[in-house]
């Protein structure tokens, strides 16, 4: 079930997030987790391999054979485990809230707020992940997810995030002021309702930050440089937004 989220920053700039539905996390979840198979098979194949072509030929002592078969085990259950779940703590952390299948659907997972998802974030959710899948594999997850007003699974509920569609996180669906803002006229190339938004952005592009900075400043500048002069089109999007 897809939702809609409205955050307001302190700038007082709100951001429209559309919510990720359960369609497409679990097909999300269906290609990294292929993706961890095939690292898996890899890994375990290459090992088998090297020991075939390493361990020496003699007959070891039954003692050392129980012992190898020890280790090897406790290697090969710290491996599993490392892929299984240090895959999506390191993408997540690593490539801004997404994993390889969360890319491949378009959705990722942002802090509460809209912010960036950080280490100790990514590290809750996906440790939680683990008793998730162990339970019914996610169906505790799924039914949390169905309740949560905000599709939290227990994870993202624990480590205040949400995973939201990636359509330019927030269209611009409104740069909208806690006041009336005034009408402005319609220009050549600008709506009035364009220009109040160029305005607003302009004045406050000091507070934000660099990231959100420069993506409203893209979003902007996208909305209207097709319908500008050439000239004015090859003006970086800040550039841009000064001229009109």
């Amino acid at each position: 079930m897809d939702r809609t989220l409205e955050v307001r920053t302190p700038e007082s700039i709100a951001f429209n997030y559309e919510l990720a539905g359960l369609g497409s996390r679990f097909l999300a979840l269906v290609v990294d987790q292929a993706i961890q198979i095939a690292v898996l098979v890899a890994i375990f194949a290459g090992v088998i391999f090297w020991a075939l072509r390493s361990v020496p030929r003699q007959t070891l002592p039954a003692a050392d054979v129980k012992l190898g078969e020890s280790i090897a085990i406790a290697i090969f259950v710290v491996i599993a485990f490392a892929v299984l779940f240090g895959y999506f703590i390191v993408f997540e952390a690593t490539w801004n809230g997404q994993t390889p299948g969360k890319k491949l659907l378009g959705i990722r997972v942002v802090r509460d707020g809209g912010y960036p998802i950080d280490f100790g974030a990514s590290l809750i959710r996906n440790l939680i992940r683990v008793g998730e899948q162990l339970i019914g594999y996610y169906a505790i997850a799924a039914i949390s997810a169905l309740i949560s007003p905000e599709n939290k699974r227990i994870g993202d509920l624990a480590a205040g995030t949400i995973v939201v569609r990636d359509a330019r996180i927030a269209r611009l669906a409104a740069l909208r002021e806690r006041v009336e803002e005034p009408a402005y006229a319609s220009t050549a190339y600008l709506s009035g309702e364009e220009r109040a938004l160029i305005k607003r952005f302009l004045e406050r592009r000091g507070a934000l930050a660099a990231d959100r900075r420069r993506e409203l400043a893209w979003d902007l500048a996208a909305r209207v440089r097709k319908r500008v002069p050439p000239e004015l089109a090859r003006l970086p999007d800040e550039s841009l937004l000064e001229r009109l």
